[in-house]
């Protein structure tokens, strides 16, 4: 194996395992959580714990997959194949390989099933082609965004106070594009 297909899946895995560790650890989404389930007075969320911890996971899947998605975003429209090279967006073969790379090394890491990572990388996919209709641009801190990630939170997170789900999520979205930021900037 060439020395330069041995650091794309070297970069591969250790964008997996960071990203994956940094939600963790930053617990991105049980502050989001608890702090939506403090504003709104929307204890209910938390007073079974079997079902707090569902809630939990699924969530944490989602911020993993926007994350992800994000990760994989920024590494292939500003690939840097040198220090002193200037950012461009990555090949088209190169991208989809990296991003097959990643995503294996992310099931592998997760120790997920086939059927875990196959509905991982369904999910992934989704994200990916809702992302791109939306169209480029930033979006706005100040107002409920449109993406995926927020939508798929916000049902999961209070069905019955959607509106008022979708603009935490949003808040947590941000939290999740920044802390995925900072951990790619990390592997540059």
């Amino acid at each position: 194996m060439s020395p330069a297909k041995q650091a794309a899946i070297d970069a591969a895995a250790e964008l997996a395992k960071q990203l994956a560790e940094a939600l963790q650890r930053e617990r991105v989404v049980p502050r989001f959580v608890d702090s939506y389930v403090v504003e709104h007075g929307r204890h209910g969320l938390q007073a079974h714990a079997a079902l707090y911890r569902d809630l939990l996971s699924l969530l944490q899947r989602e911020a993993l997959i926007a994350a992800s998605v994000r990760a994989m975003e920024i590494i292939t429209n500003d690939f840097q194949p040198t220090t002193k090279s200037k950012p461009r967006p990555m090949a088209k073969k190169d991208a989809t390989e990296f991003r097959r790379k990643y995503l294996g090394a992310l099931a592998r890491h997760q120790k997920w099933t086939a059927g875990d990572a196959l509905d991982f990388q369904k999910d992934f996919q989704i994200y990916e082609e809702l992302i791109a209709r939306s169209g480029p641009g930033r979006r706005k801190a100040f107002e409920a965004s449109n993406h995926p990630f927020v939508d798929r939170c916000a049902f999961l997170l209070d069905s019955s106070f959607l509106e008022k789900a979708r603009v935490a999520s949003s808040r947590a979205l941000t939290s999740v594009d920044e802390l995925t930021e900072q951990v790619v900037a990390t592997l540059k």
